[in-house]
């Protein structure tokens, strides 16, 4: 069975990513977290294999017998674990989750998502969705928690599931507003009711407005960090539909994994100009300039994930006549599994 050096990715979204495939790989892990010295940059622009961008400490961590394979996220990773590799007389190989920034030729397995038009080729994975751990268990014990603190809530119950700002697009008063009284309409023409949740990105503009404008019976968790009671799971997994904002390519990919129907909310934009009257943020206009003047490795365009999405039926726009959202017959993480275990075929 191979071993697995994990190089822990340092921002969450990307830690819960690498995690979920390690544990679902089941195979023996070391779990490495480095410590980075952040002024040292050139080893990432150049892809290098070095070590120069982490600590003294941090190097301590790597020493032989060396894994079989070295699973990580992040710039600041990769010449790290080019580094482990090329020790390794390149048997260790690297599997890489998320955006690449080296040359490709330098991966033996990239894992990653349509946002950052990662072109096909033989050692490149394009999923339509993030790696998580959200599966059928974990659904099945979080019902089972959380199903009496929701029980007096009438039914259809539609979870709302909010995130925040993301590059050319932003969750402000105005969208949060928008999104209160469409998700409200919803429940109230069926005699329902939302289970909210905010999140660690969701502004408190975002949220007061956000909670102002739910006029039906309703559940509204306001994120906390390390909260053990956050009622972010046992909301997926009692709910009858979800909406999500379309900002959050992870929570659209765990409301899918629910096998309920998903409906996105769009911004304002998400589908081209127009429409709605969109929340000003500078950073927003100033993205999408970077999108469509500048390098597109620099940017990620969310929009592809959508347009995927829409099109196999996995979720829809919550302004339109939808049926039940399409599981997949094999899961991203499925797919990500047989790739992963694809690179040892040849040694058997």
């Amino acid at each position: 069975m191979p071993v697995i050096w994990l190089i822990d990715a340092y921002r969450a979204g990307e830690q819960s990513q690498v995690r979920a495939l390690v544990d679902t790989l089941g195979w023996p892990c070391e779990t490495k977290r480095l410590v980075y010295r952040k002024h040292v940059v050139l080893q990432h622009v150049l892809g290098l294999a070095s070590l120069r961008g982490i600590t003294t400490e941090s190097r301590a961590m790597l020493e032989p017998p060396w894994p079989d394979l070295v699973i990580s996220s992040g710039v600041r990773n990769e010449p790290v674990c080019r580094w482990i590799r090329a020790r390794s007389g390149g048997r260790t190989r690297y599997v890489h989750v998320g955006r690449p920034w080296g040359p490709l030729g330098g991966f033996d397995l990239v894992i990653t998502t349509p946002q950052y038009r990662v072109p096909d080729r033989t050692n490149v994975l394009n999923n339509t969705l993030t790696l998580h751990s959200v599966t059928p268990q974990r659904l099945d014990a979080a019902r089972q928690q959380w199903a009496a603190a929701f029980a007096h809530l009438p039914r259809p119950r539609i979870a709302v599931i909010a995130g925040g700002d993301s590059g050319p697009f932003t969750l402000g008063p105005l969208a949060a507003s928008r999104l209160a009284q469409q998700a409200s309409s919803i429940a109230r023409q069926g005699g329902g009711s939302l289970l909210v949740s905010t999140s660690s990105r969701t502004s408190d503009q975002a949220i007061d407005a956000l909670q102002a404008g739910i006029d039906v019976p309703n559940f509204f968790y306001r994120w906390q960090p390390s909260d053990p009671a956050n009622p972010y799971l046992g909301i997926l997994a009692v709910a009858d539909r979800l909406v999500v904002t379309g900002d959050s390519i992870a929570m659209l990919s765990e409301a899918c994994a629910t096998g309920r129907l998903v409906q996105m909310f769009d911004l304002g934009g998400m589908r081209g100009a127009g429409g709605d009257e969109v929340d000003f943020r500078p950073g927003a206009t100033l993205y999408a300039a970077l999108m469509r003047w500048l390098w597109n490795r620099l940017s990620r365009d969310i929009t592809l994930v959508h347009q995927q999405l829409r099109a196999s039926g996995r979720a829809f726009w919550l302004d339109e006549e939808s049926g039940a959202s399409v599981m997949p017959a094999e899961s991203d993480m499925q797919r990500a599994v047989a790739a992963v275990e694809g690179l040892f075929c040849r040694d058997r």
